[in-house]
């Protein structure tokens, strides 16, 4: 079930004070960056957050699941953090700040 645009764009919206946040479609669902690094997954109506060194602030609302079959396991955000913009911008800004940069391109 591919996640609709409007839905994204309101997750998105709420993750705004993290930095700089954008969304693109990826694999008939959406990827989410934030400050040029990969760090959530929106997909079938759920928010899955990368794993990563600042996981420990925030496990203890979230649970551990694939977003999709062989996938590794990403945090699920539960529906009622959706729109607490304080508590999921400070999640995916300290994920992003875990995160090593990509690599580039050659």
């Amino acid at each position: 079930m591919a996640t609709n645009k409007a839905l994204v764009e309101e997750m998105v919206s709420h993750m705004s004070g993290a930095g700089d946040v954008r969304f693109r479609a990826m694999f008939g669902e959406w990827g989410v960056y934030c400050d040029d690094k990969f760090v959530a997954i929106i997909g079938d109506d759920q928010l899955f957050v990368k794993p990563s060194a600042a996981d420990g602030a925030y496990a203890g609302d979230c649970q551990s699941v694939p977003p999709y079959p062989g996938a590794n396991e990403y945090w699920l955000v539960p529906k009622t953090k959706w729109q607490d913009s304080e508590w999921l911008g400070s999640f995916i800004q300290d994920t992003a700040a875990a995160l090593p940069l990509p690599k580039k391109k050659k």
